[in-house]
């Protein structure tokens, strides 16, 4: 709840509060399964949503959305309520919720364009040399000016290479039909586990995340991840996808008052298992300067460990629910948890971390100049919404009256590559079929009305062959300039003059201006 400008977290010996100016330094919440990590989740989303920042969180099973539906008011949460010196008042909050699928909620697409190839990589589990093939593909389609919109753009892009895949070795480095078949077949599997339902357009547009509703709340939008973590994969490269779009839309604001949005990344060890090396350094860039765009990145995983050192240093603050300690591998994740805090003498951190009991975490939040606080045992603060999932029906109820309904649900086809590689494949076997035939329209008209006598049976009439003929002097006229027009339509629908090549930002996504 908010207090003072203020989210009021819970109480040590002090009340504790996540200052809102602060709470674009990013932050970590910690604990092993069904300590809490959840609930504290929906404390932190229902102060910003009072203080009018919209949020994005990941449900992974179902139990967020509940923030959209007024609480319960359960006898444990009155009595932790009056414990910490508040009055427990049940409310709701605005909420959107999105699915990839389109089941649960508004459906959420990338172009691959978008996507770009790094994360496209992770994606696909490429190798590296399968992933360099893939950067050819993306270097040739942005000097080619042909947009990637959907799987069978990309497909219809890598068949074209493969088929001059000895010319184009020379100038992009070895190109192989086997490595471009081993893509091809990768494509086939994401196809497979319905992952090509979140290549396409209408692409998400950011700034739907980013609204409040009429009395000033933030918008808490949540994604249905219950379904999508059957591919831990595809999960984990949306919500970097996510950021990395957020990172290169959104412009330098420095410190505000208060975010402009916050991100939770459930299962955040997803993010980083298996990440090659080049995909982690650009994460921890991104979450290092993300801050000054006015975002707030906050992780949710089991245990620190779980997120690499390097981005671990940049969460400022921190809810560690209770962590178990039976093995020698569990107890040295407990003594590594406790060391990335400011040490209390009041108490043993370590120790503390094994005794902590339901609706108990420790906290240490950034306080004046952004120091981290000493780290207290806190009785957490209980939500106002109802915990647990949402009932189907108001679920359904919530989506229908959204201002969102129909923007996001029809797919669209647009012109792009697998289309423009089609006109130039029958523009070529038009131009070998004239060659072959000579003469072009007066030889046409010959032999119509020449020694053959009349048309045969079968053959085209002589307004169909002229027709013909005129399209194909159309097409040659036109053609050099596909490239140009192609150009402005990408700038139209992305906003800014990209130009015949596509400029490409952090993450390999396309950078719009």
């Amino acid at each position: 709840m908010l207090q003072d400008g203020k989210i009021f977290i819970g109480k040590s010996t002090k009340p504790e509060y996540l200052d809102l100016a602060l709470a674009n330094r990013h932050g970590l919440i910690t604990g092993a399964t069904g300590t809490g990590k959840t609930v504290s989740l929906q404390v932190l989303a229902e102060g910003f949503s009072q203080a009018g920042v919209p949020v994005f969180a990941s449900d992974i099973k179902g139990d967020l959305s509940g923030i959209g539906a007024e609480g319960i008011g359960k006898d444990a949460f009155v009595k932790r309520a009056k414990e910490i010196g508040i009055d427990y008042k049940a409310d709701r909050f605005p909420v959107v919720f999105w699915d990839l699928f389109g089941e649960q909620g508004h459906r959420v697409r990338a172009t691959v364009s978008e996507m770009g190839p790094l994360l496209l990589s992770r994606l696909l589990d490429l190798n590296d040399t399968q992933e360099g093939v893939l950067n050819i593909a993306f270097r040739i389609a942005d000097e080619q000016g042909l947009l990637l919109l959907d799987l069978k753009d990309l497909r219809a892009l890598l068949q074209f290479i493969a088929d001059r895949a000895q010319e184009l070795t020379t100038t992009y480095g070895n190109v192989s039909k086997a490595t471009i078949g081993t893509i091809q077949r990768q494509l086939l599997v994401l196809e497979n586990q319905k992952g090509d339902e979140f290549l396409g357009e209408p692409a998400l547009n950011i700034k739907d995340l980013m609204r409040t509703d009429r009395d000033g709340r933030g918008i808490v939008n949540i994604l249905a991840a219950d379904k999508l973590m059957a591919n831990p994969r595809l999960y984990a490269t949306f919500l970097l996808w996510l950021m990395s779009e957020l990172f290169e839309e959104l412009p330098e604001v420095g410190d505000l008052d208060q975010p402009k949005l916050v991100f939770f990344f459930d299962e955040a060890h997803l993010l980083f298992s298996d990440a090659p090396k080049p995909l982690l350094e650009t994460v921890e860039r991104v979450v290092r300067l993300i801050r000054s765009k006015g975002v707030g990145v906050y992780f949710v995983t089991q245990n620190p460990a779980d997120v690499p050192e390097t981005v671990l240093a940049q969460l400022g603050n921190r809810v560690q629910h209770a962590l178990r300690a039976y093995t020698p591998r569990e107890q040295k994740a407990v003594r590594v948890a406790a060391q990335t805090f400011r040490q209390n003498p009041a108490f043993d951190t370590e120790k503390a971390i094994t005794e902590l009991g339901v609706g108990e975490a420790l906290v240490s939040t950034l306080e004046g100049k952004g120091v981290p606080s000493m780290v207290e045992r806190t009785l957490m603060a209980p939500p106002m919404a109802q915990v647990g999932p949402i009932d189907p029906s108001l679920r359904q109820q919530i989506i229908a009256s959204s201002v969102l309904r129909g923007k996001y649900e029809q797919s669209i086809d647009s012109e792009s590559a697998y289309e423009l590689l089609a006109q130039r494949a029958e523009k070529a076997a038009a131009d070998a079929q004239a060659a072959q035939g000579g003469g072009g329209l007066l030889d046409m008209l010959g032999g119509l009305f020449g020694t053959n006598g009349p048309q045969r049976k079968g053959t085209l009439t002589v307004g169909q062959r002229v027709t013909r003929e005129v399209t194909r002097t159309v097409v040659n006229q036109t053609v050099g300039s596909i490239a140009a027009e192609l150009g402005k339509s990408i700038a139209g629908r992305q906003g800014g003059s990209i130009g015949r090549a596509i400029v490409r930002g952090t993450l390999g996504g396309l950078l719009r201006r």
